[in-house]
């Protein structure tokens, strides 16, 4: 079965979906299958679609106007795309400035996958500067994290000294104040 998604960004009357209703129709589908949508693409809390994703079944194909229509932001694509192919759902674009696709198709999920990999290369980047941050941050520190730890684990036992504790890592009373009170 062939469900449809139609989505205009403006509730107003300025934007219509007639285009894309035209386009789905021209396709053969079935007006009874069709979600509508008046919202954003950059929310992602979106009614009809949602309603739209719980009613797609094993072996249906979602059917979109344009990619555009079922999000403009490339991580949520990059979600709603192989969730539908995990549960065993083609996801078939009719139009996109030549770049229309079907993933039930090999060709359509090798154009897919590109645009996926385009995602990760841009979510990489932003995780290696998180993890160079984190290694300039315990590089600068006085006290390394492991001895930090240890001098936690050994703070409520009834031999150790909070001074002590202090010297050893090389701390103000005021930081291991803070840190005590932090990590409790």
């Amino acid at each position: 079965m062939l469900v449809e998604y139609m989505r205009v960004s403006k509730a107003d009357r300025s934007q219509t979906t007639d285009l894309q209703r035209d386009a789905l129709l021209a396709e053969g589908l079935d007006p009874a299958s069709v979600y509508e949508e008046k919202a954003s693409g950059k929310k992602e809390d979106r009614p009809q679609l949602a309603a739209c994703l719980n009613a797609v079944r094993h072996g249906d194909t979602l059917v979109v106007w344009k990619l555009d229509r079922l999000g403009r932001d490339l991580r949520h694509l990059v979600n709603i795309v192989p969730d539908l192919t995990e549960r065993g759902i083609g996801l078939k674009v009719l139009t996109d400035q030549g770049a229309a696709i079907d993933t039930t198709t090999a060709s359509g999920k090798m154009v897919f996958g590109t645009f996926a990999a385009l995602a990760e290369f841009e979510r990489d980047p932003i995780s290696e500067r998180t993890i160079a941050d984190l290694v300039s941050a315990r590089a600068r520190s006085k006290c390394p994290p492991a001895k930090l730890r240890l001098a936690m684990a050994s703070r409520g036992q009834p031999e150790t000294k909070v001074g002590g504790l202090r010297e050893e890592l090389g701390i103000t009373r005021q930081t291991s104040d803070w840190l005590w009170a932090s990590w409790l």
